[in-house]
């Protein structure tokens, strides 16, 4: 019975996972036979962040009923837990790293998940759409968290301006940003579209997952892995091991159980965000270092996750 009971669990951890990893590896052997190229994943990932996944979070968002199920302690833990696990991260790897910029790399990259897109594939494969209640406000608050972290360290290791002013402004027009709190004043107000154009969204919004999974697979770069292994081993080690438990282990104490703990476990067990290479590239940081924890982040992170669904799971926790 107890092996019965095993192997459902590992079932429910692998259904998970599995169907990312199919899709990412489909991007990688698309990508290599040329069916895909660089032109389609710049437009795709364009149109993803842009426009499809924005129309999936407020088409979900605005049909979920944002009453007393919607907990927003646990946006307000998570944001407290990744503020403190940002300094924390900081710390250590000023002991192992003494460059400042390459250190801000390697923090960025331990702290700052894929959360619109293998965070939230991870959430609705475990949960279904009923999901977006509580993922879609944990995305919001702490994706604005991530991008002021993230802008304020990098320009202080890099040499650039902490622009107060311009990092809001960056967080006013991100288009993610605008969806999740379009869709919540829609909920709180009672306001609902027209069927047809909530129809027409629906199908819209449900490209999103599909073509941003084929471009973050297609999008991995193997050649980088030659140089820089062990700090990107290092800032991995922090991504998938160090927040994810720290950060769950903290909800678990404050006494988040059911798809609350889930939700936070498979936030913050995601891999590495694709945004973190890009901010370094343009501020002309170590881009190279940036891309080696994306990649191996992004893999390693199907093994993490599935023995962490597989533990918390076995536990009844999730």
């Amino acid at each position: 019975m107890a092996l019965n009971n095993f192997l459902d669990v590992l079932v429910f951890s692998f259904s998970i996972t599995m169907p990312i990893f199919l899709i990412l590896v489909l991007g990688v052997v698309l990508y290599r036979i040329r069916i895909i190229n660089d032109n389609f994943i710049d437009v795709a990932s364009k149109l993803v962040f842009n426009v499809t996944l924005p129309a999936l979070l407020f088409i979900s968002i605005s049909k979920t009923d944002l009453s007393s199920n919607t907990h927003f302690s646990l946006v307000i833990y998570a944001m407290v837990a990744v503020t403190l696990s940002y300094f924390i991260l900081d710390f250590i790897l000023s002991i192992w790293e003494p460059d400042k910029a390459d250190r801000a790399v390697l923090v960025q990259g331990a702290f700052r998940s894929n959360m619109g897109i293998i965070g939230l594939a991870y959430c609705v494969n475990a949960y279904g759409d009923e999901v977006f209640s509580v993922a879609s406000a944990y995305l919001g608050g702490v994706t604005v968290l991530f991008n002021i972290l993230s802008v304020i360290g990098l320009n202080r290791a890099l040499g650039g301006e902490t622009n107060i002013k311009g990092i809001l402004k960056g967080i006013a027009k991100n288009p993610l940003i605008i969806a999740i709190l379009a869709a919540f004043l829609s909920s709180l107000t009672g306001f609902t579209l027209p069927q047809t154009l909530h129809k027409a969204g629906d199908y819209f919004a449900q490209m999103t997952l599909p073509l941003a999974l084929l471009c973050a697979g297609a999008s991995l770069s193997f050649k980088s892995l030659k140089s820089g292994m062990l700090g990107a081993l290092m800032a991995s080690v922090g991504k998938l091991i160090f927040i994810p438990f720290a950060l769950t282990l903290g909800g678990y104490l404050l006494g988040f159980r059911g798809m609350e703990l889930g939700v936070l476990f498979l936030m913050s067990s995601a891999p590495t965000a694709s945004a973190s290479y890009i901010m370094v590239r343009a501020m002309n940081g170590n881009s190279a270092l940036a891309a080696n924890i994306i990649v191996i982040t992004t893999i390693a992170s199907l093994i993490s996750t599935s023995i962490g669904v597989t533990l918390l799971r076995s536990f009844n926790l999730i």
